[in-house]
């Protein structure tokens, strides 16, 4: 996947934000374990072991086949539709992880006590 070019990954499209923005709006229970990017069009969704797994939901929805890590340090690409794994990948808009500072789970504030429970 080095090709820039590669049908539902626009490398210029920015993030949504710096977490789940379903999750940030009251969509679900308000907190995320790990995040993911939607590499089509920059939106932040929570990953598949949060409780209310945005990400995927978004890719589903809006046929946008790519996620794509936004944790710090990883680089790697999911394709939703045939499930294929892709280690590095076309270079994505900055930033492409949320800040350092933000904890994960997340956000600081909205994550149950119990938090542990409700993966998947």
């Amino acid at each position: 996947m080095a090709d820039d070019r590669i049908p539902g990954i626009d490398p210029t499209a920015r993030p949504s934000g710096t977490g789940c923005a379903e999750c940030l709006a009251g969509d679900g229970p308000g907190w995320w374990m790990h995040l993911r990017r939607c590499a089509e069009c920059g939106h932040i969704g929570c990953c598949d072991s949060s409780p209310a797994q945005h990400g995927t939901r978004h890719a589903v929805e809006s046929g946008h086949p790519y996620l794509t890590s936004f944790e710090p340090g990883e680089d790697w690409f999911w394709n939703v539709r045939t499930e294929q794994y892709y280690e590095g990948g076309p270079q994505l808009a900055e930033p492409t992880a949320h800040p350092l500072a933000q904890p994960v789970p997340g956000p600081a504030g909205a994550v149950p006590a119990d938090w542990e429970r409700h993966l998947h």
